[in-house]
């Protein structure tokens, strides 16, 4: 993978995370069009670890609010009985990290292997569109990150681990379920974000190994930049998103899913990409 690949794929992961319209699916359609190999399943999970480093960042404040109410719940051995909503948020991230992490192990070679045709990505952002557009028509948008309880934590962890297929969107999933349990669209984007830190970076710390295997695309110096690339541009969407859903719904993405969709599509059946 040259230099000029590897900062336009962490471009287009950086850019895509955190919008409702699949980075993983961008990470695979952007080498499709331009001729270039496709960097692979282990790949796009490695350069999320730098648009996780963005929320880190960018959420830091509430992170270690939530670490530490967490931990002290441990210490205390309240647990999730605990009265602190940050702790409890805490274990509702813990919760809702739970379906992602076992249906990831249980079929990683699938994930990586058979679910990455372009007819299928394409297939799905255009379904999956439908629900984002019912989710943001049909949720009420009256509650608050310091509403959520479990239930809502449950519900949004499994409709992250719907994101393991590329095209459905790990942030376009849980703001749609965080949108059908009556969450605002700032509330239900926020709590994306943060329930994505544990899934994303152990996905990316466990797919780490395989960078630089013989017949990897992606050597170590490319995946380095595109992270670093990944990590500067997810920064600037996540500021960008967090103002934008303040004042607009989600039709400009449901829009771009279809559009994308549909040129995809077309472009794979007629053998124009492969």
């Amino acid at each position: 993978m040259s230099w000029l690949e590897a900062i336009v794929l962490g471009l287009a992961q950086g850019l895509t995370e955190f919008l409702p319209i699949s980075s993983s699916a961008h990470v695979r359609i952007v080498p499709a069009i331009a001729g270039w190999e496709d960097p692979g399943a282990a790949f796009t999970a490695v350069i999320q670890i730098g648009t996780m480093a963005a929320v880190l960042l960018f959420f830091r404040a509430d992170l270690l609010r939530i670490v530490t109410s967490f931990l002290r719940s441990l210490r205390d051995r309240t647990l999730w009985r605990t009265t602190s909503h940050d702790a409890k948020l805490g274990w509702y991230i813990v919760l809702g990290t739970i379906p992602i992490s076992i249906i990831g192990l249980a079929f990683a070679d699938t994930i990586e292997n058979e679910v990455r045709s372009l007819e299928l990505i394409s297939t799905v952002l255009i379904l999956f569109s439908v629900v984002l557009l019912a989710a943001d028509r049909a949720g009420r948008c009256e509650r608050e990150v310091g509403d959520i309880n479990a239930r809502d934590g449950l519900v949004i962890g499994l409709a992250q681990a719907l994101a393991l297929v590329p095209g459905v969107s790990r942030s376009g999933a849980t703001i749609s379920f965080g949108l059908f349990r009556g969450l605002t669209r700032a509330a239900a984007a926020r709590y994306s974000f943060l329930l994505s830190v544990p899934a994303v970076v152990l996905s990316g710390l466990f797919e780490l190994r395989k960078i630089g295997d013989e017949g990897a695309s992606a050597g170590f110096g490319a995946t380095a930049i595109a992270t670093v690339v990944a990590f500067a541009s997810g920064y600037a969407s996540i500021a960008w998103l967090l103002r934008y859903v303040q004042r607009h719904n989600f039709d400009v993405f449901v829009i771009y899913r279809v559009a994308v969709g549909a040129l995809v599509l077309t472009l794979a059946l007629s053998g124009v990409i492969e």
